[in-house]
């Protein structure tokens, strides 16, 4: 089988040279790709205010880079996949700050303090049988 030419992979226009870090969260993954730039951020190839209309969340995906203050050093090319909307921007954040980690290793104390590299645990709790949810019972009858 021959070997696929670089050119020809899905992101062709990320340098191979640029860093890389994945974000989860909940059910959502992020795959973050950093490259020197004058800061633009791409979420699935759209601009991150369309993508991401509330302040709230762009907060939350810029925090890393305002904490390190390389918010106008870097171009950010993101693909999300799963969750809802704030499970994909706490994932873009983990991903963002594992990329900054993978730049410059001197930014990991900052960000470590900061819990950017933390991974958030919590996820769905499952459905237990003989119950209506994971916890939630239902109602009782006395008669």
């Amino acid at each position: 089988m021959p070997r696929k030419n670089p050119q020809s992979l899905r992101f062709s226009n990320v340098p191979l040279h640029g860093h890389y870090g994945t974000g989860r969260r909940k059910k959502a993954i992020a795959r973050i790709f950093l490259r020197p730039g004058t800061g633009t951020i791409k979420v699935d190839r759209k601009p991150l205010e369309l993508r991401f209309p509330t302040e709230a969340l762009r907060t939350v995906i810029t925090q890393p880079l305002l904490l390190t203050e390389t918010m106008d050093k870097f171009d950010i090319l993101a693909t999300t996949s799963g969750g809802g909307m704030s499970g994909q921007a706490g994932a873009m954040r983990l991903g963002i700050a594992r990329a900054l980690v993978e730049f410059d290793a001197e930014l990991r104390p900052s960000l470590k303090k900061a819990g950017l590299l933390s991974r958030d645990p919590r996820i769905k709790e499952r459905k237990k049988y003989g119950l209506a949810g994971a916890r939630k019972r239902f109602q009782f009858s006395k008669r």
